[in-house]
């Protein structure tokens, strides 16, 4: 494996790489690297890909801008559209997990000509509704925290967080995982608490996340701090506005669907199942694997499962 450094304008994006042949490039999610991507990283090196990780703006050897405007699905597709370019000769599969999923989604519609298949981790895509999600948030927990709305703040997520790196990550992972109780991320509490209030910081920490492993998370966040990754949370209703022409937009390239049983992402709204019909926009959508007792680290937690996964779709392509 190797790292690259791929420039979009001003913002230099920290890549590795592994393998030769056709472009598969993974983006990760929050709070993660392109480290989060190590299992597929070898396995589809080992099939006859190169398969890129980058680190998304803001985050590890990635540039941090400081403005919330630069962190727009816009923006951060357009990273995805120039490592296309550097690294795949103009054409590329995307594998996206937790933001790293709204954005290759997005990258399909706004680079069309570049993507040739997409898979999302954990989100499935969702087309442009009538408000942002940001503002349907605030009238869903409107008495109750959720931890978008909190982080929407400058400052005080950025304190919590940094205050002690490695606790607060072991937190969040432990807390989405399939190992946590099942409120875990979605415990009810009051809307004016902090993030961290009441989470459990395993100890030890499940085996899918080694003490290693996590070493690499702390050193990354304790060097570039937190702000860059709770922008793409604050740019949200920039998106909405960015993204109109997209409105209902359908995703028309070959399109698959990868996550968790016990993923928390699976009922942020209250009543409704977010996996239950996750090809709905997707014209030419080949169909989804939910993993049994797998959270939301679903190919960190499960990366024999999810490499299997990932691969069928890619025979079929």
């Amino acid at each position: 494996m190797e790292f690259r450094a791929v420039r979009n304008g001003e913002v230099r994006l920290n890549v590795a790489v592994e393998g030769e042949g056709p472009l598969i490039l993974c983006v990760h999610g929050w709070p993660e690297l392109w480290y989060s991507w190590r299992h597929q990283l070898e396995h589809f090196s080992k099939l006859g890909f190169k398969v890129a990780a980058l680190d998304v703006r803001g985050y590890g050897g990635s540039d941090r801008p400081h403005a919330i405007a630069a962190y727009t699905l816009k923006e951060i597709a357009s990273d995805v559209a120039a490592v296309i370019d550097a690294l795949g000769g103009g054409r590329a599969i995307l594998f996206g997990h937790d933001w790293g999923a709204p954005i290759v989604w997005n990258s399909a519609l706004l680079h069309p000509g570049k993507v040739t298949a997409v898979a999302g981790l954990s989100v499935p895509y969702m087309p442009r509704g009538d408000i942002s999600f940001i503002e349907l948030a605030k009238v869903l927990y409107k008495d109750r925290f959720f931890y978008q709305l909190y982080f929407q703040q400058e400052g005080p997520p950025e304190d919590e967080f940094e205050a002690d790196v490695g606790a607060a990550l072991r937190k969040v992972y432990y807390s989405a995982s399939g190992d946590a109780p099942r409120d875990g991320l979605n415990m009810v509490k009051s809307p004016n608490s902090r993030m961290l209030d009441g989470l459990v910081d395993p100890d030890p920490f499940p085996a899918w996340l080694s003490s290693a492993d996590l070493k690499v998370y702390t050193e990354a966040f304790e060097a570039s701090g937190f702000r860059g990754p709770f922008n793409r949370y604050r740019a949200q209703n920039l998106d909405f506005a960015e993204l109109a022409a997209f409105a209902g937009a359908h995703i028309r390239q070959p399109a698959f669907f990868v996550a968790g049983e016990r993923d928390p992402v699976r009922h942020f709204i209250g009543g409704a199942d977010l996996y239950a019909n996750p090809g709905a926009a997707c014209d030419d959508f080949r169909g989804s694997v939910i993993i049994p007792k797998v959270g939301h680290w679903v190919q960190q937690e499960a990366p024999d499962e999810t490499n299997l996964a990932l691969e069928a779709f890619l025979k079929g392509l």
